[in-house]
Formats: C-alpha cells, structure tokens, sequence
C-alpha cells in the first residue's frame, strides 16, 4: 500500500496543522486542519507561504480546560505544517504580530546566509508590525522545523516553531507518515504558561524544563495501529530543553534518519534519544495482537522521573500478517563528502554554568563576563573557548576556507548535557570520545553528555558567518554560542 504522501504531485506542496497520531497527507488537508493559514499559491514548483507569528489561544491542555495563552504562527501551536518536495523554491512572508522583534530560522536547512534568520548575524530582525520574506531552495529532503532566533528562549517556549517536511522524489513505502512535534510547557497552577523566562536558575543548570508534556500541542493520544501496518514516525523535538528517551515497548522500531538526513537503517541502542532541536525518522512495523496495547514510556530522565507518553492501540482488525518487505533505505541527500586527510582541526571547549569546576572549565571561567540572558553581567554565564558571547552578533571564532573539510573536535568540558548546533551546513560525527562512530551519521545537531566530546566534520560550502551553539535555548542566551566564517 503506498504513502499517501508518496503520491502528491511532483509540485505540489502541503500546509496544515499536524494532529497527534493522524498526520498523513490526507489527514492534513481535511477542513479544519489548515485553520490560520494563507497560502499565496505555487507555480512552477515555488510554494507561497504566508505565516504571522503574533499571540493567541491554544489548547494546550485538552478539550474541557481553558485555553492556553500562547505565542503561535497563524494562531496554531505547533504552527502550520509545511510540506514540500525536495528541490521546491520556498517563498515565506511573515507578518510579525507580536510587540517584540522576530525572526525565523529554517533549523537544518542549508539555505543561503542571508536567509539563516539569525537576528543581526544575517538579517536585521523583523520589527513589530513588519515583514520579511525567505527564500530558498530545498536541495535535502528530511524533517526539519522553523522556529525564531530572537529572544528564542521565551518565543519557542511560548509555542512559536512548526515542522517543515521535505519528501524525497520516491519515497519509501509506508501505509502513513506521521509526524510528531514533541515539547513540554512549565504551567502554574492557574493553567497557564509560567513566566520567568531566562532565569538564572535555568540559564545557568539545564535549562527551562517543563511539567508539561503535548504531542503536536495537544497531550498525547493514543497511535491508533492495524496489525501489519508500517509507519514512518518523524519525531521532532522542539522543547527548549527537554531531552526526551523513548522506549516503544516491545517494537523494534528501525532509525532511518537523524536530522533529517538519511542513516543506514538500524534499530536504536537503548531508548530512541532527541535531544533539543534534534529529529529522527523511525521505521515502526506494527506487529502486535490485534487488541493489543503497548506502552511508549520516556526514559531518559531516570530515579522516579519516567513516565508513560502514550500508548499504542491495536485495533481488532489486522492490515496484514507479516510487515512490508520493501527497503527503508532513504536516497542520499547531495552532501559533500568531507575529506579528512590534511583538513585544518579545531577545538571547541564547552565549559561554565552551575558547577562548572566539576568539567575543568570552571564556573570562573566562564562566569560574570555579562553574557547573561538578561543582558547584564552577574551571572555565571556559559563559554566557548572561553568567551561568554552576548548576543549573535560577534566577531567569528575561527575561519574557513569556501570548499575546504573542517574538523571540529567538541569538548563538553561541564556538568550537563548539551546539544550542539551548527547553522548552514550538515556534518558528519566521525567520532565519540576518541572512538569511531558506527554509522559516521549526519546531523545539524549533536547531543553531548558532561565530560565529553565529540569530532565532527564537514565541507564548509555554505559561504557567510553561522552560529555554532548549545540548542538548550537558555544556555545559548547564556553565552554559548559563536561564530565561524566561511569566506
């Protein structure tokens, strides 16, 4: 049975809003699912995309509680979904209806500098009351998402990110494509989203984590499954800081791409791991009783913090005994491969926060150098290679020649996790800890745990200067972040 989604037209393009459970193609365009949406139409394989980010009411909560004030593009949390097929221009014009500056970046994504959506870095940020338009060509297909670089600490945590999906030119064949935005909210006891944004405490430990968590804005329903039936899930994780650890209970679930980009189909080692920013595409076969019921638990936090996510729910009628014997394999994405003989090497030390001495960068370091989120000094703030940057705009680290492999070795020299990001290009992790990756994958994003590192690699053919940060969106606003050139 093939996707749904495998069979749009070449040029055709999807926007709406994804459902927790029921995110196939046809699912999205029903009525009602593209609500707060103005699609400016397509022509010639461009899709035009009109999005405003401004505040509104969500449900965050369920049917029968209080609506949730929230920030949301085109008054949806997750905002539209955008689904294009690789190689499609994508025309965005944003409208900025919030009281504050915007921008947004297309996580992942290799699209031009002046597109990235890094506020003073690559673009003046949009002002109240203004508008922007983004552009670019789609060259990878994957999961990607969009989410503000300005003040992203409090503007993603108050709802403002959606996915963008870029399907391959023959996709795989599953029976539905699924697509899962997971975040979590820290709620008071009214219901609504807490303030305090940017506190020291979550700046400077492991960040805004919340008491909340939604799939795709909602809390968590039920997979409904036949038997038989095979389902790519494309997890997203848009939390601020959250790490989440699923564990499908019994299924062997198969990864086949990580940020988006294809990896050689394999089951996970443990719980599947996202950290923050990151996204995995999982092969689910679903090959329970009919009438079965299976939990999906999040383990990753552990001494009384695992919980129960949701569960996966058999109907009494099969779709077939035995799973799809077609291939999982993902095509390649067009991404130059890094040549490491004779490739300049850098070091990047990640170090400072809370009990920083425990990682030898030391929170003195680090610490009181005015990178702070609220934009004083006082705080023990973060650092790379030990500057505490304040804001985007800074003198980039280090250099790199257009076309040349960089090596980056990642030092995470301090006592929490952290998920590294590089804007404008895909590397590949050639190495943790010293020792040779499995599966040399490619991410935009790499989850490193206290006290260790990580060598990466990729060919810097993007020109301009991108951001190198920790995507826990406190510790960035917090000093963890630089810069690097491609010239």
């Amino acid at each position: 049975m093939r996707s749904e989604v495998g069979i749009m037209s070449r040029r055709g393009f999807i926007v709406a809003g994804a459902t927790a459970g029921t995110a196939s193609a046809a699912a999205l365009l029903l009525p009602g699912r593209t609500s707060g949406l103005a699609a400016l139409g397509r022509i010639d394989g461009v899709a035009d995309v009109r999005l405003k980010p401004a505040p509104a009411a969500a449900p965050l909560m369920g049917s029968g509680k209080p609506d949730v004030q929230v920030w949301a593009y085109n008054g949806q949390v997750p905002g539209p979904e955008i689904r294009v097929r690789q190689g499609d221009r994508l025309r965005v014009v944003v409208d900025n209806g919030l009281d504050e500056e915007t921008t947004i970046h297309w996580h992942g994504v290799r699209v031009p500098n002046a597109m990235d959506g890094v506020p003073h870095l690559t673009q003046d940020p949009i002002r109240p009351g203004g508008k922007f338009t983004y552009e670019f060509v789609l060259k990878d297909a994957g999961t990607y998402w969009y989410h503000p670089h300005h003040r992203s600490f409090e503007q993603v945590g108050r709802g403002l990110y959606a996915p963008l999906i870029v399907e391959e030119h023959q996709p795989i064949q599953v029976d539905r494509d699924v697509t899962w935005v997971l975040d979590d909210w820290r709620m008071d006891s009214s219901g609504q989203i807490s303030g305090g944004f940017g506190s020291r405490h979550d700046a400077t430990m492991a960040g805004r984590v919340g008491n909340t968590v939604t799939v795709n804005g909602r809390p968590p329903q039920p997979l409904a499954v036949q038997s038989g039936e095979r389902i790519r899930l494309r997890l997203i994780n848009a939390a601020n800081a959250r790490i989440f650890g699923l564990n499908f209970g019994g299924h062997r679930p198969q990864i086949i791409a990580i940020d988006g980009q294809p990896v050689r189909p394999h089951e996970p080692n443990g719980p599947v791991v996202i950290g923050p920013a990151m996204r995995v595409d999982l092969i689910l076969d679903a090959m329970g009783s009919p009438g079965n019921r299976v939990e999906i638990t999040d383990d990753f936090y552990t001494g009384g913090l695992e919980y129960v996510l949701t569960d996966i729910v058999y109907s009494d009628v099969p779709l077939r005994k035995a799973p799809l014997s077609t291939p999982i394999q993902l095509p390649p994405n067009p991404l130059p491969k890094p040549q490491l003989r004779g490739a300049p090497r850098h070091e990047l030390i990640f170090a400072g926060g809370m009990m920083g001495m425990m990682g030898g960068g030391g929170m003195m370091r680090g610490g009181m150098m005015g990178g702070g989120i609220m934009g004083g000094g006082g705080m023990m703030g973060w650092t790379v290679n030990g500057v505490s940057a304040n804001g985007h705009d800074h003198e980039p680290m280090l250099t790199i020649q257009r076309g040349r492999t960089a090596v980056m070795n990642l030092r995470n020299e301090t006592a929490w996790w952290h998920p590294i990001h590089v804007h404008g290009h895909s590397f590949r992790v050639i190495s943790r800890n010293g020792k040779p990756t499995q599966h040399k994958e490619w991410q935009d994003t790499v989850l490193m745990p206290p006290q260790e590192s990580a060598e990466i690699a990729f060919v810097a053919d993007n020109p301009g200067d991108w951001m190198i940060h920790c995507h826990i969106l406190e510790h960035q606003a917090a000093g963890m972040t630089a810069a690097f050139r491609v010239t």
